[in-house]
């Protein structure tokens, strides 16, 4: 097994009514002044926003609301975040909803922390981000995993450049998770979030990395396979506790980087999606299905053996050559995300490009004009990633 530092520092209150310890944790943190972000309407209709509220003023804490987080969550908001959590004096961010409003929390805890220095300098690599302030997070959704992760991913609306940073500091402190809470999300959200989380391990699975790593490979293989198998249960039964309990506990798993310990990201399909996401404004989960495709049809043959394995593993494909193995394992995980009814092109996107330079632009976005490459599986470079795109683009 390869070398590795592992921290993940975010305490995790998981559970039926996992919410109404907010008050008693966040005093515990030493929280005073907490600055509470939502995303749209959901956790207002369910009365889950006036639930914390009452938990918050019982308890004496201090407390500013603030709403409009969207899906691909915009810069505009993060500052206007930012000049709120500042102008209240916030000392602690409380993220409502998914990994949209826990990315954007994360974000305005930058830049309420650095006041000297625009956000969008932390995320375009022209500034390092040296402090911040603590995040908690109820998670509404299981999906991003960004309530463990080190990541969290902002759209320049100005430029139409979807951006992610990976830093410690963007550990959460505290992840309320009542998978209660995912009931009434809907469908859609639901397997676009699981098909998130299974990419997020699918990306770590799929790396440079090609000694024996056993029991990082259980981890993410049994990972794989129950999220697979939960959320066909959960499609037919959104209340079903069980599963649902299951998906969020992946999805917190998946991205907080356990399953990739003694290998490494790649998270190629990531980047290539972030650029339909910019461009678009198409759903995350959505990217990834649409890419994943194109992408294992291009870098098999680097390390056919893998590919394989992963279609032994998870698909129970014993029969065949390595190399038919391999596609077979494609095309069955190509068959569930259609099962799922989601896109694994661009026409099932809704996004059909006809002409050559918007397939150019996405991969001059992707890859900084060709100026850096993108994963380690296959680096690719601007040519390769116009023929992916080029793959998927049917």
């Amino acid at each position: 097994m390869q070398n590795f530092n592992f921290k993940c520092p975010t305490e995790i209150v998981f559970g039926r009514g996992a919410e109404e310890q907010v008050a008693d944790k966040l005093h515990a943190y030493g929280a005073n002044r907490i600055f509470v972000l939502y995303g749209g309407g959901s956790v207002v209709k369910s009365g889950l926003l006036s639930k914390v509220e009452r938990i918050l003023l019982a308890s004496g804490l201090a407390f500013q609301v603030m709403g409009g987080v969207q899906p691909n969550p915009r810069l505009s908001l993060v500052r206007q975040g930012v000049r709120m959590a500042t102008a209240f004096q916030a000392d602690f961010i409380l993220a409502i909803g998914g990994g949209s409003v826990i990315d954007s929390a994360k974000a305005i805890a930058h830049g309420t922390a650095n006041p000297g220095t625009d956000v969008w300098d932390f995320w375009s690599g022209r500034a390092k981000l040296t402090k911040s302030m603590p995040v908690a997070s109820i998670l509404t959704l299981a999906a991003a995993g960004s309530e463990t992760s080190d990541s969290a991913v902002i759209t320049n609306e100005e430029t139409g450049k979807k951006a992610g940073l990976n830093t410690p500091f963007n550990r959460p402190a505290i992840a309320f998770m009542n998978p209660e809470l995912t009931y009434t999300v809907p469908k859609k959200q639901l397997v676009c979030g699981s098909c998130d989380i299974l990419m997020h391990t699918l990306e770590r699975y799929f790396t440079s990395v090609k000694e024996v790593n056993a029991f990082t490979d259980m981890v993410a293989e049994s990972l794989m396979k129950n999220i697979i198998t939960q959320t066909k249960i959960a499609v037919e039964d959104q209340t079903n506790y069980d599963a649902m309990s299951e998906i969020m506990w992946c999805g917190s798993v998946s991205h907080c980087n356990f399953t990739e310990l003694g290998r490494c990201k790649d998270f190629t399909c990531h980047k290539l999606g972030h650029e339909l996401s910019g461009k678009f404004d198409v759903t995350h989960g959505a990217s990834l299905t649409t890419i994943w495709p194109a992408w294992a049809q291009y870098v098999w043959q680097d390390d056919p053996e893998r590919f394989a394995t992963y279609a032994e593993r998870i698909w129970n494909i014993t029969t065949g050559t390595t190399a038919e193995k391999a596609k077979a394992g494609i095309e069955k995980t190509v068959e569930y995300f259609r099962s799922l009814d989601m896109p694994t092109n661009f026409t099932e996107l809704g996004i059909g490009i006809q002409d050559k330079r918007s397939i150019e632009y996405l991969a001059d976005m992707a890859t900084a004009e060709d100026t850096k490459k993108l994963g380690n599986f296959h680096p690719l470079d601007k040519a390769a990633a116009i023929e992916i795109y080029q793959l998927a683009n049917h």
